[in-house]
């Protein structure tokens, strides 16, 4: 029983991992699950039984690529309590991890009408989470300008754009973002 048991965890994670790799390499749109079994050495069916629909292959893709990488803190951007000092830090926090997941956020952001429902409304709801830590400390009323260019700021094609794009450093793009949230909230 114990070996058997093993062996379905095994499949399970060369499944996963074939996954990760297709979804980093081609993109989730372009990724099969005849492409998943042939790359993980099984039989369609045989990825079906692991996994229901879509929905779970992709959730358990997302945990295990986000296991490997060190996603952005916002608790730790809550303990900072000056406007500006949050948006440095936050930001910079934000685009390290989009520069270091940059080839897979690359590939998802680029397919995203193409992902499950569950996961794609995932990512939007993130990025207003992150923007609403980032002006936490700017108190209210926000006007919708302050917003929308926080929301900008926090958007993994904002940093594609300025650094990967364009050339700016990390350390630029985050300064740049905060000169223009500044500059509204002091309007």
């Amino acid at each position: 029983m114990a070996k058997r048991a093993e062996h379905v965890e095994h499949t399970r994670q060369r499944i996963i991992e074939a996954a990760v790799h297709l979804h980093g390499t081609v993109g989730p749109a372009a990724t099969t699950i005849a492409g998943i079994a042939e790359q993980a050495g099984v039989t369609r069916l045989t990825v079906y039984r692991h996994f229901a629909d879509e929905t779970a292959l992709f959730a358990a893709c997302s945990a295990h690529w986000l296991s490997q990488q060190r996603p952005p803190d916002a608790q730790a951007w809550q303990e900072i309590a000056g406007p500006e000092q949050r948006l440095r830090f936050g930001l910079a926090d934000l685009y390290r991890f989009y520069r270091d997941g940059e080839p897979m956020l690359r590939r998802i952001y680029g397919d995203i009408e193409a992902l499950p429902a569950p996961h794609r409304d995932g990512l939007r709801s993130r990025d207003v989470r992150l923007r609403d830590v980032l002006l936490a400390p700017f108190g209210q009323p926000r006007n919708r300008r302050l917003k929308a260019l926080a929301g900008h700021a926090v958007a993994f094609s904002t940093w594609r754009s300025l650094c990967a794009d364009n050339g700016l450093s990390h350390r630029d793009a985050v300064e740049a973002m905060v000169r223009l949230i500044l500059a509204e909230a002091d309007r």
